[in-house]
């Protein structure tokens, strides 16, 4: 905490949200999103900062039974028109949750994506790709994704596999299309959902494309188009590309706050939400045996 005549200040609401809003400014989202400030008074003190992908309600009761003052979460909670907040559905839920505990909750979404550093600086580390990697393309005129050469090239299914042990687990894994003994060099990310980029992808001249929410058609075609070759495709899954974000984010708030002289402490959430639970594969025609169950 600040000491000012001599009496300890807690830092408030509005200023955690200046250093926020200092990171990931709200005008560089994208035009449909919602992000920013959701529940809470700015005058309220913030001690302790939670942080966590998604807003669900086992995050929120888990910020609140930590004793958390904010709750900072990459997806939005209201990114859509709601006409109720009773209990009775999830949302109306989780705001009487965040509102009954003094709980705050702050969105920084696809502005996030478009900061640097932001989420997918923080994939395209995990990629081992270096810090200066360029951006992959524009999103309502911000710079979006990243594509940059690896230090050496690599073989698709070492490169998944190491990117694998990188990520946060996730029980569906990874899904890659491509020769697994190809050759992959130049890497394309955007985290989250990023089937609309496939011009970039082949316009950077990337082997190889990172990403999650893979629609059938889109990679379909991609795929197609490649003739087989590259663009090789790695749907990484929606939570686990983003979840990466969280540390450093984390870490420099607590740093930028530390440095006005606030003691905020921060935490990271470990608490997976990506919705899928358990994975059953199919065998192939060789196989004798049925579906294997992954957990």
């Amino acid at each position: 905490m600040a000491t000012v005549h001599g009496q300890e200040k807690a830092a408030t609401l509005a200023d955690v949200v200046r250093v926020l809003d200092g990171f990931y400014p709200p005008d560089t989202a994208a035009g449909w999103d919602r992000v920013g400030l959701v529940s809470g008074d700015p005058a309220q003190p913030v001690r302790r900062v939670h942080f966590a992908v998604d807003p669900t309600l086992a995050v929120i009761e888990e910020a609140r039974d930590a004793g958390a003052d904010l709750l900072v979460t990459h997806h939005p909670l209201l990114l859509r028109g709601v006409h109720s907040v009773a209990t009775t559905t999830a949302k109306g839920a989780a705001l009487t949750t965040l509102v009954v505990a003094d709980l705050a909750l702050y969105c920084a979404h696809t502005n996030a994506d478009v900061a640097t550093p932001g989420v997918n600086d923080a994939l395209a580390a995990a990629c081992g790709l270096p810090a200066d990697a360029a951006p992959l393309d524009e999103e309502d005129g911000q710079p979006i994704g990243k594509v940059a050469d690896l230090p050496e090239a690599t073989t698709l299914r070492d490169f998944a596999e190491r990117l694998a042990a990188a990520l946060p687990a996730a029980p569906v894994g990874l899904r890659v299309s491509g020769d697994p003994g190809a050759t992959v060099r130049r890497v394309a990310v955007q985290g989250g959902a990023g089937d609309t980029r496939f011009d970039a992808v082949r316009a950077a001249g990337a082997d190889v494309y990172v990403t999650a929410d893979l629609r059938h058609h889109p990679a379909l075609e991609a795929r197609e188009d490649a003739r087989g070759g590259p663009p090789y495709l790695i749907d990484a899954g929606h939570w686990a590309t983003e979840a990466l974000w969280l540390d450093g984010s984390a870490e420099r708030l607590a740093a930028a706050m530390a440095q006005d002289g606030y003691d905020v402490q921060t935490w990271v959430s470990r608490l997976r939400t990506d919705p899928w639970d358990f994975l059953v594969t199919t065998r192939t025609d060789d196989d004798s045996e049925g579906p294997v169950t992954a957990s």
